[in-house]
């Protein structure tokens, strides 16, 4: 019988996935429930070594003998701190060493209790990585701890090896051993690039034909990526491809765009049928909330991200396969390999989302966007900020060769339009930015300095305060929101524009917007004269119309489907 101590039950089951099977162990209190769960296990073999500084040199000693990942278990306090030499020993000597160290509660640390002392990040440089399990209390707490042990024991072997450190708070009771049998755990697979001879490719292939529901979704990238012909016409027929204007053009073929709206319009009954078996992902940030609930919600089969760094970001929650190369080398590799298809899932993602008509809204600032959006030139770099700005023009189509740059690594709002301006400045294009007022006047100090060119047009979005606040699900508007959430405001940037040497428009109707955006987005013709100030447009709309017209937009929306 094992461990009641779900997090404990992760952990145990991981390492067998791992197939980290030689054990150390050292003798203690508090990591008795990891103790008697890994010796009670026939697939472990353990070693009982009393003195921890011996203990964990033995471990490297069994490491050694095969370079396989060998683990050494101590109990909490100072019994973790004899382990340091080790653990220094193996990060020099690149020795896969799993140091496993029970806890206290973390609330108890440097309360007087026995044998208590800050032990996670202990070791700090001398680990390849190092984290500290919560205790199971929830389905994400459960999530948290598989993805944590994954990615630490896939650090032992990751860009060389290593030692790791997983630190495991344990509450009391401590003996209570109910757990007839381990749990089927998630393991998460790294392969590191397609031309390892130590590792069977074929099987990855075989995984990828076996599945008829296939997905890509592609985060952010700042570049534009055009894959031969060959390729287009093996690769696009065989996945539905998602992508959002930040993503660029990095697919192979049309994009599926505005299936944020789509998965809005979907009847719930009708979702589970969309979801992919097999979803692969690449690039970086994805702005769309609906698709990260869609696929939380419907989890693929298997979700495999590729990337050139080999980390492990698990958006969805159900990740299963990292493959460390380059995206578009490694779409170009499979291209030959998939097997006839019959591409009846691209299908009908690709007719549901062109059934759904572009919106059409009166005046307001999704007006103001989907009519720069439109007229923009073909090539030209368009900035967005965060927040609204980023949302709405999903909303509407992009004319190819676009070029489109957010700040979505951390999706702040401090910094968009100082990006912007330095992007600008060294660019020989023209450079739209559509701003919100919070994130303009946050930022306003962007335009101070010297190197304000021409080329750089500014469309500000101001309704007098922070609008998306007003649609977040719950928040009610009253004084007190519109105060301290929302900070409305009357603040105009007419002045500022102006003297930073700007050509300032205000937009106040339609009509204005449609005279304002012909003169905004013209570029020079042969022979003319070049423009020789930098273009301010400020929409000025009211955030409570602006945020109906969303409402009554996404209820019509919902209403017309079957």
């Amino acid at each position: 019988m094992y461990t009641d101590k779900k997090h404990i039950l992760q952990l145990v089951a991981l390492l067998k996935a791992h197939g980290i099977t030689k054990v150390v162990l050292c003798p203690g209190s508090r990591n008795v429930p990891i103790v008697h769960t890994i010796a009670s296990h026939p697939d472990f073999t353990c070693y009982s070594i009393t003195d921890e500084r011996s203990a964990g040199f033995f471990a490297i000693g069994l490491a050694l003998n095969e370079m396989k990942p060998v683990a050494v278990c101590c109990t909490s306090g100072t019994a973790l701190l004899n382990l340091h030499p080790a653990v220094a020993e193996a990060f020099y000597q690149n020795v896969p060493l799993v140091v496993i160290s029970a806890d206290r509660p973390t609330a108890w640390i440097g309360q007087m209790d026995g044998q208590t002392l800050p032990q996670p990040g202990v070791f700090q440089t001398l680990v390849k990585k190092s984290v500290s399990l919560p205790e199971i209390h929830t389905e994400e707490d459960e999530w948290y701890v598989n993805r944590l042990v994954n990615e630490t024991l896939l650090a032992t072997h990751h860009h060389g090896k290593g030692p790791v450190h997983i630190n495991v708070p344990i509450s009391e009771p401590l003996f209570q051993f109910t757990t007839k049998a381990l749990p089927e755990v998630r393991v998460v697979t790294r392969y590191q690039g397609l031309n390892n001879y130590d590792r069977d490719y074929s099987g990855l292939i075989d995984t990828l034909n076996r599945y008829k529901k296939r997905m890509v979704v592609v985060g952010q990238m700042n570049l534009i990526y055009l894959f031969e012909r060959r390729y287009i016409k093996l690769l696009y027929k065989h996945f539905a491809w998602l992508t959002e204007h930040l993503s660029n053009q990095t697919i192979p073929g049309l994009p599926i765009k505005n299936f944020d709206t789509a998965l809005y319009a979907l009847p719930e009954e009708k979702l589970p049928q969309m979801a992919p078996d097999l979803l692969i992902t690449y690039g970086g940030h994805i702005v769309s909330k609906r698709l990260k609930k869609f696929l939380r919600q419907h989890p693929p089969k298997e979700h495999w991200h590729i990337s050139l760094n080999g980390d492990m970001p698990d958006l969805f929650g159900c990740l299963t396969t990292i493959i460390e190369m380059d995206p578009f080398e490694f779409l170009e590799k499979i291209a030959g390999l998939m097997e006839n298809y019959t591409p009846e899932y691209p299908r009908m993602w690709e007719n549901y989302c062109k059934s759904l008509p572009e919106p059409a809204f009166p005046y307001s600032e999704m007006q103001a966007v989907g009519h720069l959006l439109k007229a923009l030139p073909g090539k030209c770099v368009l900035h967005l900020a965060n927040s609204s700005a980023v949302r709405y023009a999903q909303f509407y189509t992009l004319p190819s060769g676009v070029e489109v740059c957010c700040n979505r690594g951390t999706s702040g709002i401090e910094g968009s339009l100082s990006a912007a301006a330095g992007y600008a400045a060294c660019s020989d294009k023209p450079n739209f930015v559509v701003i919100g007022d919070l994130s303009f006047f946050y930022d306003m100090n962007a335009l101070w300095n010297s190197h304000i060119h021409p080329n750089l047009r500014i469309l500000l979005l101001n309704n007098g305060g922070g609008e998306i606040f007003q649609t977040l699900p719950g928040l009610k508007p009253d004084e007190y929101t519109n105060r301290y959430v929302t900070a409305s405001h009357q603040t105009s940037a007419k002045g500022w524009a102006t003297d930073r040497g700007f050509a300032y428009t205000a937009v106040h109707n339609a009509e204005e917007l449609d005279t304002a955006i012909n003169a905004f987005t013209r570029t020079e013709q042969p022979g003319e004269q070049p423009c020789t100030q930098p273009l301010f447009v400020e929409v000025f709309t009211d955030k409570a119309e602006d945020v109906q017209l969303l409402k009554e937009y996404y209820h019509q929306l919902k209403n017309e489907q079957p």
